[in-house]
């Protein structure tokens, strides 16, 4: 790729959770491997799973691993504006990697009002971030967010088609066929848009496909003759590839396994760790370390029997620590956590869920509850500050060198307690500390997990050579191979240094 402004591709879906963020990390790790100086960009993304730079900005954990997979570091122009939800109908906006405010879904989206953070308006700061990116990159891989066809949302759109139009990028649509449909979702993407959007999207990719591609491509063939648009790859259904997923509200509530390693455990027993799916969950990827170290069960429960063989359970971070200790107390969790406290079976709370094991909360920014009491099972007490902790500490705990990052509003004043990993604390096997990402340091989490298996009583041993950023360098592996074995690549190369082919047909009946 020359010298001038680098290329561009926009990764539509025909759905929330189509494979977006997977397609473009493994895009980015296919062009990476080539030596192609790539960077991922999402204008908007809706997600409680984020991530704090290197410089203290807040941007989407799948922007993060994006910028991983394209083997460059993060960085708030690849993800200018971020919305956390706080509830059914409200969000705070972050641009720039800053909190600027909460905002209902109809201030957001709607008719124009006062708000600093519309977002029509946020369309030129979008561009500009994105303009930045391909001047510094050969090539910006973006990603979409839910559907491109959403047609009451066009008018203000800035992440697909009006990104796509503003920065003349060429859109590549991926249909889930696991959903079934498939056909239908792709075809009807394409025909619900309108002519000048429809000059931009120049073809299709399935995902998730079980079977014999070949029964497949007469349907392929079908739908190019209908819309004169090829299909530049058909991806086959792997296991474990949803890394660093954007929504935990997506995790069910009862039973999931969070892609435990298939390893057999390296001592005599397995260790059972049960998460917590409180309410505004939010980093759930916390448990994924825990989950790849041979013989880790993670499960996530929200039943207090099914606590009740587990050797650990972790209560998460949320964006509604309140509300989270409302849910805990209404389920029985709250009586069953300290039952464990009590009879010395390990708790690890994590951000908001360490604020929660605390003996009070003072919430005049998130709830506005005021004054609520928290759980007692640590000596703490937390005060909602306006300005929101963005923060990547290091230290250690447990003998062992840690790192992680900060994300909260919470401030805490420790009472007592023996000091764990920055303000957070231990009482005999209930822990609790802000730091996220911190079980992701190998000879710590293995401290940790020895722990915990001497409080529970398990003969379980953490393997001594689990790498858990050599794991998540392998799943981008994996995902950079399914691009290289089942894409057109040439294909994607012209597209992302030529845009879209001219003359692609209007397909009817367009946006109304």
């Amino acid at each position: 790729m020359g010298a001038r402004d680098g290329g561009g591709l926009l990764v539509a879906g025909t759905t929330s959770d189509a494979g977006k963020s997977v397609v473009t990390a493994g895009v980015c790790r296919w062009l990476a491997r080539k030596g192609v100086r790539v960077a991922p960009f999402k204008a908007q993304n809706m997600s409680l799973n984020s991530y704090v730079t290197r410089d203290g900005a807040e941007i989407g954990r799948a922007q993060a691993m994006q910028a991983a997979a394209a083997r460059v570091e993060p960085s708030a122009l690849m993800n200018p504006v971020l919305l956390k939800p706080g509830g059914d109908r409200t969000s705070q906006v972050v641009v720039l990697g800053r909190a600027v405010g909460e905002m209902s879904a109809r201030g957001y989206f709607g008719t124009r009002g006062g708000s600093t953070a519309r977002r029509e308006d946020l369309l030129e700061p979008v561009t500009d971030c994105l303009a930045e990116l391909r001047r510094t990159h050969d090539a910006v891989i973006c990603e979409g967010a839910g559907s491109p066809a959403e047609i009451n949302l066009r008018g203000g759109d800035i992440v697909n088609m009006g990104l796509a139009r503003a920065a003349r990028l060429p859109v590549l649509v991926v249909g889930d066929i696991d959903r079934g449909g498939v056909f239908a979702s792709l075809f009807g993407t394409t025909a619900l848009l309108g002519e000048r959007d429809q000059e931009l999207l120049a073809g299709y990719l399935v995902n998730k496909f079980r079977g014999d591609v070949s029964l497949l491509e007469p349907g392929l063939e079908m739908l190019r003759r209908l819309t004169g648009r090829p299909t530049l790859g058909v991806l086959p259904f792997r296991h474990g590839l949803g890394i660093d997923e954007e929504d935990g509200l997506r995790v069910s509530l009862r039973g999931t396994v969070r892609e435990s390693s298939a390893a057999p455990p390296h001592g005599a027993d397995v260790l059972r760790v049960a998460v917590l799916p409180v309410p505004l969950m939010s980093n759930f990827t916390d448990v994924d370390a825990l989950a790849a170290e041979p013989g880790v069960v993670v499960r996530f429960s929200d039943r207090p029997e099914e606590l009740a063989d587990a050797d650990l359970v972790v209560v998460p971070g949320t964006r509604g620590t309140v509300r989270a200790l409302a849910w805990l107390r209404e389920r029985g969790l709250a009586a069953a956590l300290a039952r464990r406290a009590a009879e010395g079976r390990p708790v690890l709370g994590i951000c908001g869920g360490y604020q929660v094991l605390g003996e009070r909360i003072e919430d005049d920014v998130e709830s506005r509850a005021g004054v609520v009491d928290g759980l007692g099972l640590l000596p703490l007490r937390v005060r909602f500050a306006p300005e929101k902790t963005l923060a990547r500490p290091e230290g250690g705990a447990l003998g062992e060198r840690a790192e992680g990052y900060e994300i909260h509003h919470g401030v805490a004043d420790v009472l007592g307690g023996e000091p764990f990993l920055g303000d957070g604390c231990r009482v005999g096997a209930v822990w609790g500390t802000h730091w996220h990402g911190s079980l992701e340091s190998d000879a710590f989490r293995r401290a940790f997990l020895r722990r915990v298996a001497a409080d529970a009583g398990r003969a379980f041993v953490p393997a001594p050579d689990t790498d858990f950023a050599a794991l998540r360098e392998e799943q981008l592996d994996r995902l950079g191979d399914l691009i290289e074995e089942h894409a057109d690549t040439a294909a994607l190369l012209r597209l992302i240094e030529e845009g879209a082919p001219r003359g692609l047909p209007f397909v009817g009946p367009g946006a109304p």
